[in-house]
């Protein structure tokens, strides 16, 4: 395969494409494997033969001049929270993780990301950032939340339920409830492929400060099961907790009814796996190419009965507008 084709994260770059395969079985037999799971749950796993510790190559990036479209507007939206909101009202569902998709059309025909990634890192810099380009796909993720870490037996999730304005200093209780709604249901996730009364919360409503906002951010760790493979820890995980909702299934049934475009790799995982270490992250404040002419990014909040539709409408802006002001265009 060719060679230009590269993932970064963390300090870590993987070079030298050798292979892409959709089967984790092939992911537990070694080597090192940048992944992607996307929130549909297809599984795209490249294996790289040359890893080294190094900085991120900068690039220049052309910002964007027109405006950005959303597959949902501004009414649909909110029609969209409304109609959870009756959802939960009629006790099927308690949290809904609401998203759009926001477009742009790159007119130049020459769109790539590293240069945008570039920009990322100096301008919103965050503990999961990562740069993923192989065949078909292309990824500059600005991500602050960590989906799963893995170190032998231990694992970890630190989902991310609660945002305010960097200049706001305490979370409200409709924060926090989600956030312990996602917690609850992360543990459930975790207990089917850890050791009975492994699972743990090990911290509680920490606060993560990132560029223009301030996270309410929690800990969930476990000891896995013997001989666990990959294949059972991500069905027993993904699509992320926090960026589907409580209980999963009733909020992914609601999520398909409303969002008109598939998320793809917005709101998935991505990271890397080498045998029993890994580093994913979940998939928010990302950008992705999927080698046509449009440049995408998703925002979303997380809907409970507490929610106002208007407020969750703003809370999507705020969560996009720092991001596409370094891209370049308007919301």
């Amino acid at each position: 395969m060719a060679n230009d084709y590269q993932f970064w994260m963390g300090g870590i770059l993987a070079t030298q494409l050798e292979e892409i395969t959709d089967d984790p079985k092939k992911v537990d037999q070694g080597g090192f494997w940048a992944a992607l799971i996307s929130f549909e749950g297809v599984r795209t796993f490249a294996r790289f033969s040359k890893v080294e510790e190094r900085e991120f190559l900068q690039s220049q990036w052309e910002p964007i001049g027109t405006s950005w479209r959303s597959s949902l507007d501004r009414n649909s939206y909110i029609n969209y929270v409304s109609r959870t909101r009756e959802a939960i009202s009629e006790g099927g569902v308690y949290q809904v993780n609401a998203c759009r998709e926001l477009s742009n059309k790159v007119e130049d025909g020459s769109l790539t990301l590293d240069g945008l990634f570039s920009k990322l890192l100096q301008e919103n810099p965050a503990p999961y950032a990562s740069y993923l380009n192989i065949p078909g796909i292309e990824i500059a993720s600005a991500s602050p939340e960590l989906f799963l870490s893995r170190s032998g037996s231990a694992i970890k999730t630190s989902p991310i339920k609660g945002t305010i304005r960097e200049n706001e200093t305490a979370f409200g209780e409709k924060d926090k409830a989600e956030n312990l709604m996602i917690v609850d249901l992360i543990r459930n996730d975790l207990g089917r492929i850890c050791k009975p009364g492994t699972v743990d919360v090990s911290e509680l409503f920490r606060h993560e400060k990132h560029p223009g906002l301030v996270h309410l951010v929690s800990d969930v760790a476990g000891e896995l099961n013997e001989n666990t493979t990959w294949e059972q820890i991500l069905s027993a995980t993904t699509p992320p907790g926090s960026v589907s909702g409580a209980p999963k299934s009733a909020a992914l049934s609601i999520i398909a009814e409303h969002e008109v475009a598939p998320r793809g790799p917005y709101c998935g995982a991505l990271g890397w796996i080498q045998g029993d270490r890994a580093e994913l992250a979940v998939a928010i404040r990302t950008f992705w190419n999927t080698g046509d002419e449009w440049l995408r990014f998703g925002t979303g909040a997380g809907i409970t009965w507490g929610s106002q539709p208007a407020q969750e409408w703003e809370e999507t802006q705020l969560k996009a507008r720092n991001l596409i002001s370094i891209a370049g265009g308007t919301l």
